[in-house]
């Protein structure tokens, strides 16, 4: 009693200490971790808003030059059509350029740029907005009396130009003050990182003088003074094993017994030479013994199958002198039956030393058949999901076949045909017969103006850059400018969406290849003459609506197995097949001689959906 009082105090007060110098170091550390951490997030709030004033800054240039070349695309003799569309995109990125350019001196939330302070930058500003104002009211001039007939064009342009090098220069200089003051807060940055790293070194190398080796000290005497203890325990220590050993014993009797009380449905004991001490009615009943057969062995009671009494007979003889042994066996009753039994096997020791065996069952029985049933079933739709891969592939290869088909059948056709053409015109002209020749020219001037046609056609199918350039907005726009220029139909494009909006690229491919097949198939199958594809996106579904004026079809024909024929069936599965590869859906309303509607639905995931400019 005297040794643990003293003992106690000691722990105590070696605990207390350590506590209190260990919690007094984590603290200071942990105060510069959480400083260095306030201002590492604070300058990265900073980069972000300069990051975003530098893009912005730099874009003004790429606009101004935009601007620009637009300006110069735009001619008083241009076509109506032509004019309305170039002025429409001057306007776009006039207002851009301007919200922008008012964006980096005041501020603007639409677009997160803060409001500049530095006094240097805004000088600047104020030196470049003469410029900036003048290139301003030149293309609004241009745009507002481009169609007057007194105008003048070219004094206008003129402005443009020479407001435009200045503008660039002093953009440039914009730009560098904005990386400079950048690069000056990172300086600063540093400089605060290095002296918090000289402050945690210091901070640890205080912990070692004043608390770590003070520590090691203490801990040094109480481990001498434990190891006295320890030895003087010993002794107590063999005397306590050993009644520990009695304890066991006791403990294990109680535990075998228990188990057979816990589990007295189907058991059996045995003695050394495999002869029956006990079995339990209910086991009797479940192997169907006769009285008159108790007296045989227990491994031929369990089953009348020799084979499997070899076994068992093995397996009750090696499992005399180890720890218990569970078994799943399958046996043969004298019934008849073949049953499942789940066998625990334990050694009984006894305190005569001779040994005996106890024998605990369950029939698991209708475990094994529902296990066997489920594996069945398993393979079965292994199978039928192996086959259904089968039949995919085997039409994606089909599809593939006949695409490589088609495009070498329309140039066969096509390209081909116009090439042998060309060359015997070539080949019969007769430079005497100028009369001739000169038919014979103008012909293969149509003739070659048909095979640049044909090309034009034939790699049009092929993926467009715009693709994955501006993404599928533009793509489509330029694909349906195409298929009205190549086939003559009245292809039309509208963009309800605000702004450009890029996607996943194995979404935009997808989406793009069964826009285009449903616009081919209005062609070429449905003889529509008008065609018009709508794009909105909003709550972060991309709709796309294909409308035509073309024959239409039974849409119950869509129930059907897809067939390799002249109606398209492969063309609509694979547009199937597309969309629900992205996760999106497809919807096709068509009545005959009412035209034909294809509805594309695509659901972004969060944060995939990005606004371009």
């Amino acid at each position: 009693m005297s040794s643990e009082k003293r003992q106690k105090p000691l722990d105590t007060a070696t605990f207390l200490r350590i506590r209190k110098w260990y919690l007094l170091a984590f603290a200071t550390i942990a105060l510069t971790i959480i400083i260095a951490q306030i201002l590492i997030q604070s300058h990265l709030n900073s980069q972000l808003s300069d990051s975003r004033v530098i893009n912005v800054a730099g874009r003004q240039r790429a606009l101004s030059q935009k601007l620009v070349k637009e300006v110069l695309l735009l001619s008083p003799s241009n076509d109506t059509t032509v004019q309305n569309q170039i002025v429409s995109q001057i306007n776009q990125t006039l207002l851009l350029w301007k919200t922008s350019h008012i964006g980096l001196q005041s501020g603007n939330s639409e677009i997160n740029l803060p409001i500049e302070k530095d006094t240097e930058i805004l000088l600047l500003f104020k030196e470049i907005d003469i410029h900036h104002q003048a290139m301003v009211n030149a293309t609004e001039t241009i745009v507002s009396q481009l169609k007057s007939s007194n105008f003048d064009f070219e004094k206008e342009k003129n402005v443009l130009l020479d407001n435009e090098r200045d503008f660039l220069k002093m953009m440039d200089n914009i730009v560098n003050k904005y990386d400079e003051r950048s690069n000056k807060k990172l300086q600063n940055l540093k400089q605060k990182e290095y002296l918090l790293v000289a402050l945690s070194l210091l901070i640890l190398l205080l912990e070692i003088i004043f608390i770590f080796k003070p520590l090691s000290i203490q801990i040094r005497k109480t481990i001498s003074n434990l190891m006295q203890s320890q030895l003087e325990s010993d002794g107590n220590t063999k005397k306590i094993e050993n009644l520990l050993v009695e304890k066991e014993k006791s403990l294990q009797e109680l535990r075998e017994l228990n188990f057979v009380i816990d589990n007295a449905a189907l058991f059996a004991s045995a003695r050394n030479d495999g002869s029956i001490v006990f079995i339990s009615k209910k086991f009797t009943n479940l192997l169907g013994l006769r009285k008159d057969q108790l007296n045989s062995p227990l491994s031929e009671l369990l089953t009348k199958d020799e084979g499997q009494q070899q076994y068992l007979k093995q397996v009750l003889k090696s499992n005399r002198k180890t720890n218990i042994r569970n078994e799943e066996i399958e046996i043969t009753t004298f019934k008849g039956e073949h049953i499942w039994l789940d066998i625990s096997i334990i050694p009984m020791h006894q305190a005569s030393k001779q040994q005996s065996i106890l024998i605990l069952c369950s029939d698991i029985t209708e475990r094994k058949q529902n296990q066997l049933k489920v594996e069945q079933l398993t393979e079965q739709n292994f199978e039928e999901q192996m086959l259904q891969k089968k039949q995919q592939a085997s039409q994606i290869v089909e599809g593939q076949e006949e695409e490589r088909k088609r495009i070498a059948k329309d140039i066969h056709d096509g390209i081909g045909q116009m090439l042998t053409a060309l060359k015997f015109n070539i080949e019969s002209i007769e430079p005497n017969d100028k009369e001739k020749t000169v038919e014979k020219i103008a012909y293969l001037k149509d003739l070659t103006a048909d095979l640049i046609k044909g090309v034009r056609t034939a790699t049009f199918n092929l993926t467009p850059p715009e693709l994955s350039d501006h993404g599928v907005f533009p793509a489509l726009h330029k694909m349906t400018i195409e298929l009205s220029k190549l086939t003559g139909k009245k292809v039309l494009f509208e963009n309800k969406s605000e702004e450009n909006i890029r996607f996943d690229s194995l979404a935009e491919t997808n989406i793009y290849r069964v826009t285009q097949e449903a616009v081919n198939n209005a062609i070429k199958y449905a003889q529509a003459n008008y065609i018009l594809v709508t794009i909105n996106f909003a709550n972060d579904i991309l709709s796309i609506v294909i409308d035509d004026d073309g024959k239409g079809f039974d849409p119950s024909i869509l129930n059907d197995v897809p067939k390799n024929n002249s109606e398209g069936g492969m063309g609509l599965f694979f547009m199937k097949e597309r969309i629900s590869y992205i996760n999106g859906r497809l919807f096709i309303n068509s009545q005959p001689g009412k035209g034909t509607r294809v509805t594309i639905n695509y659901k972004t995931e969060k944060n995939e959906a990005i606004h371009g400019s």
